[in-house]
């Protein structure tokens, strides 16, 4: 997916299936990845060379342009963020833990890729949409003045994408980064609490 990627967030699925197959078909992108994310919206990411991805995201917005919900464009995304898109999680043990959540997948992928470019720091992980009624949100690990920087400028980046929170964190307890570093949902995380030893029944 280097050296430029595009996502473009719809929020009709017949819509964004129609872009997805503009844009491949009016430029020799290298990858494209589509389908379906929470809540009843579909997403589209292409990869290649940047003139290519350029003009398939035009392709896109044209084809698309009534039911797009958020766009990114980064022509030379950062080999971190690749990673992390593809579900890649890094546990991190720095002074403190940045966060930054937004209401699309597209404003937090650009964030992650700011952050990281801007400032010393790991991109610990990118959550993306399914299982967070269509949000995003990162995790940035680093020295406390390195991730202020890096929540600062992917926040700058993404002003104008309404909902965006974002936090710094000095010093995670332990047993946060712990329930951080395991599955991030809930359910999960307390899976087999009240359960008894022996022949009993399980709440």
């Amino acid at each position: 997916m280097q050296p430029a990627i595009a996502v473009l967030e719809f929020d009709s699925i017949a819509v964004g299936i129609e872009a997805g197959d503009a844009m491949a078909k009016r430029a020799p992108i290298d990858v494209i990845h589509a389908g379906t994310i929470h809540p009843g919206k579909y997403l589209v990411l292409v990869g290649g060379a940047v003139a290519d991805v350029e003009e398939a995201l035009e392709a896109g917005r044209e084809v698309g342009s009534s039911s797009l919900v958020d766009t990114v464009f980064l022509p030379n995304v950062h080999r971190d963020v690749v990673a992390a898109i593809g579900g890649r999680r890094r546990h991190g043990m720095g002074e403190a833990l940045g966060v930054i959540e937004t209401r699309t997948v597209a404003a937090i992928i650009e964030a992650a890729d700011a952050g990281v470019k801007g400032a010393r720091v790991q991109l610990l992980e990118l959550r993306l949409a399914d299982g967070l009624g269509g949000k995003g949100y990162l995790l940035f690990d680093g020295p406390i003045a390195e991730v202020e920087a890096a929540v600062e400028i992917g926040s700058a980046r993404i002003a104008a994408s309404a909902g965006a929170v974002q936090r710094v964190i000095p010093q995670l307890h332990a047993e946060m980064r712990e329930n951080l570093a395991a599955d991030a949902r809930f359910r999960e995380r307390v899976r087999g609490v009240g359960a008894t030893d022996g022949a009993g029944e399980r709440e």
